[in-house]
């Protein structure tokens, strides 16, 4: 079995790294648009700083990011270009309803992805579209305290309703929340959450779950009483975890790192909370407040497939001696010897990706999709701005080679692979620029300054081979 002729070769983006335009169009505040760069950007996203608005000390990436909201015509004919089957792009949130409670939807933000979604398909690019990537109305977090507050199921039932009445020609896949898992890690940059001195955290982040949970069910049961050839999928922070040894203590401890991840879309897949999560919350006095219908709606209305993103394994140990830690994409792990990292210290494992896929096809025997997968990495660009970037083009052809080994030889059934930052972008975790994944060199700097000139990089040539010969040429 290869590749499917059919399979979505492609790129991916988020509205809040990608877009720019932050307040045009009567877009509204999200709360990914407080979340400077530098310093205080982890401790603001993992909600242990409490903000409210931007203030003038900071520089906000997120505002200008690359404006796509301004060159989009130019970027998608680039991505064209390439021989794009499919583009991931998110819609953001408060460009249809600015802060979140409004009744009546922003037609200036619903045309304003009309005009994407017509570009796209005017090339015969398919949108896979992230309903909210790390997007909250602001207004939502000052004044109910975002995903903590079971109205915000209302709010996002009546974004699904409006946006897939909207494009319900245009769009055929969905996913319902950007790496849903990343909750537990990031809890104001995933979800707006931020805590009060002596709460119970784990409770609300996991309330909180339950209520996203809840909404992605809503959001699938809406979607088919739309139009029944939507593809409805979810989403993970995916990797493998490793045991450090052959010890059975670090074996355990592997799986139930996994088990904090799995957890999301063992309720979005299989249409229940399993028994170890129910052990786990009786554990940790977590008490959440399940309404009537809850448990029947998650029942009745599991995603098509499975998508997720992949930069890299995790390994972990029960020896608390063992602590030489290494940057995983803001997940601890332990650096494993056997594995190269990036500059950014991320550990490449392309195998990781192949062991990956089989763990997921295995658990959940659904369709797969690999929504992101990447190598973050300084550019050197020359005066025409072209980059040699064998490094990234090297790192993409081993992860390519990786999922065509899961497909062939495995059996894995996979939808398609968009890489991500597939024209340069905001970097999610650190907020720079200097970290770049595209195909397409974009001339600005961590600062916020350049001409934002697009231009080709070695590895968009090299992709455009890859995506005419379905996979089967990587030279």
């Amino acid at each position: 079995m290869s590749l499917k002729k059919d399979f979505l070769w492609g790129g991916a983006t988020a509205a809040n790294q990608f877009e720019g335009g932050y307040l045009e169009g009567n877009k509204g505040l999200s709360a990914i648009d407080v979340i400077p760069n530098g310093k205080d950007r982890v401790v603001v996203m993992k909600g242990k700083m409490k903000v409210k608005q931007c203030y003038d000390e900071h520089y906000y990436p997120s505002h200008e990011a690359v404006d796509f909201y301004h060159n989009y015509k130019e970027d998608i004919a680039l991505l064209a270009e390439m021989g794009f089957k499919c583009f991931r792009l998110s819609i953001a949130w408060t460009r249809i309803f600015p802060n979140g409670d409004e009744k009546i939807p922003n037609e200036g933000g619903l045309r304003f992805y009309d005009d994407i979604f017509d570009e796209c398909l005017k090339f015969g690019i398919e949108p896979l579209v992230t309903i909210t990537h790390f997007d909250v109305p602001m207004h939502l977090v000052n004044t109910i305290g975002s995903w903590r507050s079971r109205v915000m199921v209302k709010h996002y039932e009546k974004l699904c309703k409006v946006i897939f009445t909207r494009y319900k020609n245009k769009v055929k896949y969905w996913l319902t929340f950007n790496e849903i898992n990343m909750l537990l890690h990031l809890p104001f940059g995933s979800s707006g959450l931020v805590f009060e001195e002596g709460e119970n955290e784990e409770e609300i982040k996991y309330q909180a779950a339950h209520h996203q949970l809840v909404a992605s069910a809503k959001a699938t049961e809406i979607a088919r009483r739309i139009n029944r050839e939507f593809k409805i999928g979810c989403m993970l922070a995916g990797a493998s975890t490793y045991p450090y040894s052959c010890d059975p203590k670090d074996v355990w401890k592997a799986m139930r790192r996994d088990r904090e991840h799995y957890f999301f879309i063992d309720v979005q897949s299989r249409g229940k909370y399993p028994n170890y999560a129910k052990k786990m919350f009786k554990r940790m006095n977590i008490n959440l407040k399940i309404e009537d219908g809850d448990e029947e709606l998650l029942k009745n209305n599991t995603v098509d497939f499975i998508s997720f993103s992949y930069y890299g394994s995790r390994l972990t140990s029960a020896d608390p001696e063992i602590n030489t830690k290494t940057a995983a994409n803001l997940f601890p792990t332990l650096k494993n010897p056997y594995l190269k990292t990036s500059e950014w210290g991320w550990q490449i494992d392309a195998l990781g990706l192949r062991i990956t896929l089989n763990a997921l096809y295995d658990r959940y025997e659904k369709p797969l999709f690999i929504v992101e997968n990447g190598l973050g990495a300084v550019d050197i660009v020359d005066e025409n701005g072209y980059v040699e970037d064998d490094y990234r083009i090297e790192y993409l052809r081993q992860h390519i080679k990786a999922f065509k080994e899961a497909v062939e030889e495995d059996g894995v059934d996979l939808l398609g692979y968009t890489a991500w930052g597939c024209i340069d972008l905001v970097s999610s975790s650190t907020g720079e620029m200097s970290k770049r994944y595209g195909f397409i060199y974009v001339d600005k700097d961590n600062d916020g300054k350049g001409t934002m000139k697009r231009s080709k990089k070695k590895s968009f040539y090299w992709y455009k081979k890859v995506i005419s010969s379905n996979g089967e040429d990587l030279s």
